[in-house]
Parts: C-alpha cells; sequence; structure tokens
C-alpha cells in the first residue's frame, strides 16, 4: 500500500470526524428539539456537557473542520494522477483505497455542508420571518 494512499485515507477520515463534530454540535439539537425531544436533548447535554462548548463555540468548530477538509482536498487532488503499482494485486488495492479515499470525503463535506446550514443558515433564515 502506497504511503500517500494511507495518507489520504487517514486526511480523509479526520476530515469526517470533524464534519461529524459540526453535526453533533448544530444538527443534533435542532433535530431532537423539532422531534419535540426536548426533554431527552436535556439528558443528553447532562450527560455530555461538552456539547454545549461544541455550541458556543461553534465557528472554532468548523474553522478546524474545513480546514482540514482543505487539507484532505488537496492531498486527495494532489494524489489523482500518482501512479498504481504494477502489480495486478496492489493495483486494486491502490484503485480500492483511491475509491474509498474519495467516498469518505464526500460524506464529509455533506455533513460540514449539513451542519453548516443548521448552525448558520437556517438560524439567519428565521429572523428574517
Amino acid at each position: 500500500m502506497s504511503t500517500a494512499f494511507a495518507r489520504n485515507i487517514g486526511l480523509a477520515s479526520a476530515a469526517l470526524f470533524a464534519s461529524s463534530a459540526t453535526l453533533v454540535c448544530c444538527v443534533l439539537p435542532a433535530v431532537m428539539v423539532a422531534l419535540g425531544a426536548g426533554a431527552a436533548l436535556a439528558g443528553l447535554i447532562t450527560a455530555v456537557p461538552q456539547l454545549v462548548w461544541m455550541s458556543e463555540h461553534k465557528p472554532w468548530v468548523f474553522g478546524i473542520a474545513a480546514l482540514l477538509l482543505g487539507v484532505a482536498g488537496l492531498a486527495l487532488w494532489h494524489a489523482r494522477r500518482l501512479p498504481c503499482p504494477v502489480d495486478p494485486v496492489a493495483a486494486r488495492a491502490c484503485t480500492r483505497l483511491r475509491r474509498v479515499s474519495a467516498v469518505l470525503y464526500i460524506v464529509a463535506v455533506l455533513a460540514f455542508c449539513t451542519g453548516a446550514a443548521f448552525a448558520f443558515l437556517l438560524p439567519w433564515l428565521v429572523n428574517l420571518l
């Protein structure tokens, strides 16, 4: 397995983890309240008080996630033209790692966009109404 491809899957996974934090900080509370699960949300915040910190520091959470997404995107862009090994087994593994990295990155970007919509766009739209 090539070091560049292993690094890319690691970067894509880190970006996915950071983007998941945006979902937990902003989407989860909004969805729970919208579904009438405010008491469950209160219990969740009691059990995991870090959710309050994440919600209070949204710009930092989203900034770090955006930075990780940018780094992962640049690494994937750079590695897109790197040659795969000649050995058929290694070539299949290389192709699979490229695909997995790309899928992880796309999922991370979608998670980031969903979190950003709930954290910044929807409150702004509600204030307009």
